[in-house]
């Protein structure tokens, strides 16, 4: 893999995101979803946020966005993101590799959902713990990782040009976890105080030892446009 910098930017703020939040804080047991995963859209506040992205993302790209190569995840979200963030003025590849973790039976829980309607699921979480537990029908985080290695192998006509990924929180999340060499408890300690914000902007540089971590969950442009940064905490802490 030839890249010599990735930015990884999370979607703006869907409406999954919004009922979802909505639903853990009314201590509810399931979230009032629209539409399947991959048709959630943005919010009119996401969609100022993916349109605040294209300026940070020229500075980022120390003023020539057309040098980079750009991938998104297929999900609506992340599209629309990047349409916006793009301005249409450059092209970008979707991959399913790039797309959110697959929650299974999970999908649509709280977490007081998953423990009152899926108790032995709750425990057998907490036994195996988030990297290696797998919600029947859905994805461990290692399974994640393993979709994820295998873009990474296909990043070869990089030559050093700058990625940029549209992409989700849990997505970030695992991508640091194998870019950076991490155990499971440099994950769990890493993430157990910090959330990838709705377009917010994380930075991997490469160094002559790897790959060096320059910024997380970057969201000051959002400041800078005026617009309220969000947090919802999204598939990466679903199951938490």
């Amino acid at each position: 893999m030839t890249a010599g910098k990735l930015i990884f930017i999370r979607h703006g703020e869907s409406t999954a995101n919004v009922a979802a939040t909505a639903a853990e804080l009314a201590g509810a047991e399931t979230i009032a979803v629209e539409a399947r995963d991959p048709d959630v859209p943005l919010t009119p506040l996401g969609e100022q946020q993916a349109t605040a992205v294209g300026p940070r993302l020229v500075d980022a790209l120390d003023g020539h966005p057309e040098r980079a190569l750009f991938w998104s995840s297929p999900y609506r979200r992340a599209v629309r993101t990047a349409e916006l963030a793009l301005g249409g003025a450059l092209p970008f590849t979707i991959d399913e590799r790039l797309r959110d973790r697959e929650l299974g039976i999970l999908d649509a829980l709280t977490t007081r959902g998953v423990d009152a309607r899926l108790p032995m699921e709750a425990a057998r979480r907490r036994w195996l713990g988030k990297l290696y537990y797998r919600p029947p029908g859905g994805e461990a985080w290692t399974d994640v990782a393993l979709r994820l290695r295998s873009f990474l192998r296909d990043l070869d006509t990089a030559d050093g040009r700058p990625v940029v990924l549209f992409t989700h929180d849990a997505v970030v999340s695992v991508f640091l976890y194998v870019l950076c060499g991490w155990t499971e408890q440099q994950l769990d300690d890493f993430l157990v105080s910090r959330i990838v914000g709705n377009a917010s902007l994380t930075t991997l540089e490469r160094d002559g030892a790897g790959w060096r971590l320059d910024a997380f969950a970057d969201d000051a442009h959002l400041h800078d446009a005026g617009l309220p940064a969000t947090a919802h905490p999204g598939a990466a802490r679903v199951d938490d």
